[in-house]
């Protein structure tokens, strides 16, 4: 089953509905990759909110996500990662390095537009 990722201006928005198989989490990566190019998208979002725990291999792909898009001109964020997955990410020693995160979807945006200065006016209005 593939992630659906959604296009939101200049942004992907990839959430996650259920536990993923490592060539699933694979697919998402690629399937990443090409859409930041092809929609020359400056931010991805990636949604783990459903998500009750998270492996080394997750981890990893998720750190090859954001290290891929980086590469490509894109931020990423990872949103809604659960309390028990991050205290078992941190007891476990699974790091997602300098990949940023957010509470959740709300948050992640606002981070991308404060990382790609597509949000300035909002910034300062606020």
């Amino acid at each position: 089953m593939r992630v659906p990722i959604l296009k939101q201006g200049g942004y992907l928005i990839a959430s996650i509905q259920s536990a993923l198989s490592d060539y699933e989490l694979l697919q998402l990566r690629d399937d990443l990759s090409a859409q930041v190019g092809r929609f020359r998208s400056r931010g991805v979002i990636v949604d783990v909110t459903v998500l009750d725990v998270m492996d080394s291999f997750a981890v990893r792909t998720l750190r090859a996500i954001a290290q891929i898009g980086h590469m490509r001109g894109a931020e990423t964020v990872i949103v809604g990662i659960q309390p028990e997955v991050a205290f078992a990410m941190v007891q476990l020693g699974l790091a997602l390095g300098d990949v940023e995160t957010a509470l959740d979807l709300e948050e992640g945006l606002a981070l991308l537009d404060l990382r790609t200065k597509r949000g300035e006016s909002h910034v300062t209005e606020s």
